[in-house]
Parts: C-alpha cells; sequence; structure tokens
C-alpha cells in the first residue's frame, strides 16, 4: 500500500516566546527509554524521585506535591476544582490575560468572584487585597506570580502576609516562573502553587507541577460535595502517587515523565540560584538592547519579569509581517500580545534553556534589521552594543 504521508520533520526553531522553550538534547533522549506499566516499581521510583525534587524547585515540605498529567491549563483547574465549591467566594487579582483565566474557571466551578483589578502591565497593589479580605468572608486568593500577557513579575511576599492573617488560602499561578525565578512557597506560606512543565523547565508541555499545602489538603478532605473533576481530584491522585500501597487512577505519560525527571535533574544541576541569575543577567541585557532601540517595555519598571519581555510594537510596523520574517529568515519564534495587547506588543521569552547571551543578541540583531527595512529608523548596531555592555 502506497504510504501518502511524508517522514515528520518538523523545523528545528530557537524559540523565544512566552513557551515552549527549547528542549535539552539529554530530556530528548530520556523520553526515548522504553514505556513500562503505570505500577511498574522502576517507575514508581521514579515517580517519588520527581516528587522529591519538584519540592526543592517549589522549596516547599508538602506532602502533595506532584506534577499534575496535563498542561499548565490542568494545573489551574486541579488548584481550583479541588478547593471550589459552590457558593465559595474567590478573590482573583487581574492584571492580565491570565487573571481574567482563573476568574473564568472560578465562575466554572460554581465560585463566586470577587475581582480586584490593576492596570495590565502594572501590579496588583497589597491594599486592594486588604480591603477586600476585610470586607469579604473570601475562601481563596488567586494571583499570578509572572503575567505572561505583560511581562510582569508580582512581589508576593506582602500579600502573602495579608492573606495569612485571614481564614483564607492564597493560590499563586507560578506557571511562567518556577525555575526561573524564586518561588518561595514555604517562606511565604502559600497554599497552592501550580505551574507548567514547558518555560522555565524546559521540558515538552504535558505536565503540570503542583503542590497543597496542609491546610489545603484538610479543606480538600472536609468538602461537602465531591470534587467535580474526577481527572484533576487530588483525593484520588494522592493515593497513586503516595503511600505505601499505590491505587491505579488513570495512564500517567511515562515519556513524559522521564523528560520531567531529567529536566529537573539538569535545574538541579545548574543550582537555582545560578539559574536564578542567569535568567536576570540575560533580561537585563535584552531590556537594555530594546531601550537602546528606541523601543518601550510594557511592564511596570521595576517589576519586569526575567523570564519574558514585552515590548510594544512601534507604530506603522506590521507585527504579523515581523514575526513572520523572524521565523522564515532566522528561524526564531517570538509571541504576539494578547487581549488588550493584541496586535500591539511583541513577547519575547528568555526560558530555561533558550535563556543565552548567544539568544539575546541574535535577536536583538534580527529585530534591529527587520525594523530597519521596514521604516523603523534603529542605527545598525545600537540594541546589540548595548546587550554587549551589559555582558562585560
Amino acid at each position: 500500500m502506497e504510504n501518502i504521508y511524508e517522514e515528520l520533520k518538523p523545523p528545528k526553531r530557537i524559540l523565544l516566546g512566552p513557551g515552549p522553550s527549547n528542549v535539552n538534547p539529554r530530556v530528548y533522549k530520556a523520553m526515548m527509554t522504553p514505556v513500562v506499566g503505570y505500577l511498574d516499581s522502576e517507575l514508581l521510583k521514579i515517580m517519588d524521585e520527581i516528587v522529591e525534587m519538584l519540592r526543592k524547585v517549589f522549596k516547599t515540605k508538602n506532602k502533595i506535591t506532584f506534577p499534575v498529567s496535563g498542561t499548565g491549563t490542568a494545573g489551574m483547574e486541579a488548584a481550583l476544582c479541588n478547593i471550589i465549591e459552590p457558593g465559595d467566594e474567590v478573590l482573583v487579582c487581574i492584571n492580565g490575560y491570565f487573571g481574567v483565566r482563573i476568574k473564568d474557571m472560578v465562575e466554572r466551578y460554581g465560585g463566586k468572584p470577587l475581582i480586584i483589578e490593576a492596570p495590565w502591565g502594572e501590579t496588583v497593589p497589597p491594599e486592594k487585597v486588604r480591603k477586600a479580605i476585610k470586607e469579604k468572608k473570601v475562601k481563596l486568593v488567586a494571583i499570578v506570580h509572572t503575567e505572561t500577557s505583560t511581562g510582569v513579575l508580582q512581589p508576593l511576599e506582602e500579600i502573602s502576609e495579608i492573606v495569612r492573617e485571614s481564614e483564607a488560602l492564597l493560590l499563586v499561578d507560578t506557571v511562567a516562573s518556577l525555575g526561573g525565578y524564586p518561588v518561595e512557597t514555604d517562606k511565604f506560606g502559600i497554599d497552592i502553587v501550580y505551574s507548567a512543565t514547558q518555560k522555565c523547565l524546559s521540558c515538552p508541555p504535558g505536565l503540570a507541577p503542583i503542590t497543597f499545602s496542609e491546610k489545603a489538603v484538610e479543606i480538600i478532605k472536609k468538602r461537602k460535595n465531591k470534587v467535580s473533576s474526577f481527572y484533576l481530584d487530588v483525593n484520588l491522585l494522592e493515593k497513586y502517587w503516595f503511600g505505601g500501597k499505590r491505587t491505579y487512577h488513570h495512564t500517567a505519560s511515562m515519556s513524559l515523565l522521564y523528560a520531567l525527571y531529567e529536566g529537573l535533574k539538569i535545574v538541579l544541576e545548574e543550582g537555582l540560584e545560578t539559574r536564578f541569575e542567569r535568567h536576570r543577567r540575560n533580561a537585563e541585557a535584552l531590556k537594555a538592547g530594546l531601550k537602546a532601540m528606541g523601543l518601550k517595555l510594557i511592564a511596570q519598571e521595576g517589576h519586569q519579569a526575567p523570564m519574558l519581555t514585552a515590548v510594544a510594537i512601534p507604530e506603522g510596523i506590521s507585527d504579523v509581517e515581523v514575526r513572520g520574517r523572524l521565523l522564515k529568515e532566522y528561524g526564531i519564534e517570538i509571541g504576539g500580545g494578547l487581549g488588550v495587547f493584541s496586535g500591539k506588543a511583541w513577547r519575547i521569552g528568555l526560558m530555561g534553556e533558550s535563556s543565552t547571551q548567544s539568544n539575546v543578541l541574535l535577536i536583538l540583531n534580527a529585530l534591529e534589521k527587520l525594523l530597519s527595512e521596514s521604516g523603523y529608523k534603529v542605527k545598525p548596531g545600537t540594541g546589540v552594543s548595548a546587550a554587549s555592555a551589559c555582558y562585560q
């Protein structure tokens, strides 16, 4: 029978968007190892070691720390569906696209979202959280650590203190920050933290690391109603991931677990502080180059995330044309704007394996050339020179 389909040959890209990031060859190699049964003793050992490594990256001693089978959105679902029961009031902090998504999910699970809004590109003021908690009996406060629609890094220490003074739980979205910036789960007393594997952890998408505090687990176990999702029910997942006799829940992807195992090994071999410094240094060089080219950064000064920089597209420049040429001529992918910044911003990611000096200089050089050819006035070498000066 004639084979009408070509051999699978996706192009090799330099991934400098909001995720996924480039994957280390060691991780790809790990994914090629044999698939085994979902209760195979060797797989269970690997699962235990993944839990141990995730606790180090989350900076927590929480027992219930594991990767949910699903992307970062599944992590968000798991964090919310296990806690929220119909009628629960949830304080949702919105300063970008993913805060809006949390609000949507709260409503889908029967919760009542109480909204605190800040302009896209700015941080959420702690005093607004304090005021809202005093006025309402809130079960959960939800906030995004790094809002990838704007590149804002939200300070958590003061807000966590405010939430701890109440009976509410604190939930933090660290999809973009875990592995690229400190996530102080225990130090700040954060109750639920979820993330994703394809950003600063530089693994393929498909798993969502998550951790629950003892306080959060106690609330889950005292629910009046069953968790609305069987697939994401922590009560059931706990029996598969923890304890003496493991109980089947679903068939996890062994290949993705192998990938996460190797990816976490790479993170810890580099060292968390060294990794954070690498992300910071490369982000500073990128920002210096963009500013030298006369481009405006969207995120509030002093609160710009090291793993994602959102930059305003100059007037008269085509978003689609520039991103298309970057992909075709340089093999570079960057992200377009989301929500209110759709067509108005580029999102440049320097996450995990993609956060390198060579990538910073490459994207600045490419943008200089393409912008100049599109009619934007920029002196050749301006951005690259400014970035190089940062490294020196």
